[in-house]
Parts: structure tokens; C-alpha cells; sequence
């Protein structure tokens, strides 16, 4: 694609997208098609933008082709399939109902860690301690970290300053007067 060129058309659409677009994706495609267009090397170009090569081939495949050429913005994808299962909720809801006791562990209540080594017990596959808390979010569970509570300090008052009122003569004063 070495010599690829634009019209002065695609040039000025690409130049309204540019100024136009709240996204960086569809930014950065412009960019590189208009710096290869002017004839910056695609190696060059990909360097500078951080990206590949074939990245920047892909995009101009992309913009060259006369049905696609009104989009520079990511296709839809289908994404990294989900781990958490139906099945995984249900543990997990179940789990909940038992006290970690219940199941051998030295604990009073369920902490994340706890309910993540116990459902890779029971299902057998590792998930994260943020699937773990989406999970909870889901089946209606709320938390908030303990915090402790303190006694009021019964030296309180003695810790206490001055009141403004009640304060005692500045230094300047007690010179003033010979104390």
C-alpha cells in the first residue's frame, strides 16, 4: 500500500472526523490514514501511534472499502465470555446461608478471600475477588468495612485548649506587667 493516496474528499472528511470526534479510537485511525496518506512510512506511523503495522494496513482496508468508509468507530464484538454461571450464583447464594464454621473454617463470618477458596472448592475454576463482589451485588448482598468503635476519653476536658475567653495573658502582657 506503499504510494496510497486519498482524494481531496476523503481528505476532508477525514479532517471533519478529526475535529469532530469525542472519540480517541476512531481519532487515532484518522490520524494514521492521513499521515500514511501524506507519505510517513506505515512503520513510522505505527511507532508513533503505539500500535502495529497490520493495524494501521487493517484501517486503511477499512476506510478504502466504499461501504465501510462512514466508519472509523470499533465494530461490535462479542467479548471475553463471562466466568460467572449461573451455577457459580447459586453456590455462592448458598454459601451465604451457612456460616464459614459450618464449612471448616476458622472464621465468624464470610470474607471474600474465604468465599473465593471455598467456591474454587466446589466448582473447581479460580474467579477473582471482583467477580466474587459483583456476584454478591447481584444476589442483593450490601457490605461496609467494620470500623472500631471507641470509649469516649474520660481526660477529655483536661486535653481540651483555652477558650479564646478564657485564655491566659500573652507573653508580651506578662512582660509588660513584670510576671
Amino acid at each position: 500500500m506503499d504510494g496510497w493516496r486519498l482524494t481531496a474528499r476523503q481528505r476532508e472528511e477525514l479532517e471533519r472526523k478529526l475535529h469532530r470526534t469525542c472519540d480517541a479510537r476512531v481519532y487515532r485511525r484518522a490520524v494514521a490514514i492521513l499521515e500514511v496518506s501524506e507519505g510517513v512510512p506505515v512503520q513510522a506511523v505505527a511507532r508513533t501511534l503505539g500500535v502495529s503495522r497490520q493495524s494501521i494496513y487493517n484501517w486503511m482496508a477499512q476506510y478504502g472499502s466504499v461501504e465501510r468508509r462512514a466508519s472509523l468507530a470499533d465494530q461490535p464484538r462479542s467479548g471475553r465470555p463471562q466466568l460467572w454461571t449461573e451455577e457459580r450464583g447459586a453456590w455462592l447464594s448458598g454459601l451465604m446461608q451457612l456460616s464459614p464454621e459450618a464449612r471448616g473454617y476458622f472464621a465468624n463470618s464470610w470474607t471474600v478471600p474465604l468465599l473465593r477458596e471455598e467456591l474454587f472448592h466446589c466448582t473447581g475454576q479460580e474467579v477473582s475477588d471482583d467477580t466474587i463482589r459483583r456476584g454478591l451485588s447481584r444476589l442483593g448482598y450490601v457490605w461496609k468495612r467494620s470500623r472500631y468503635a471507641l470509649l469516649p476519653d474520660p481526660e477529655r476536658e483536661k486535653k481540651t485548649p483555652n477558650l479564646p475567653g478564657n485564655s491566659p495573658p500573652a507573653a508580651a502582657d506578662c512582660a509588660a506587667r513584670g510576671r
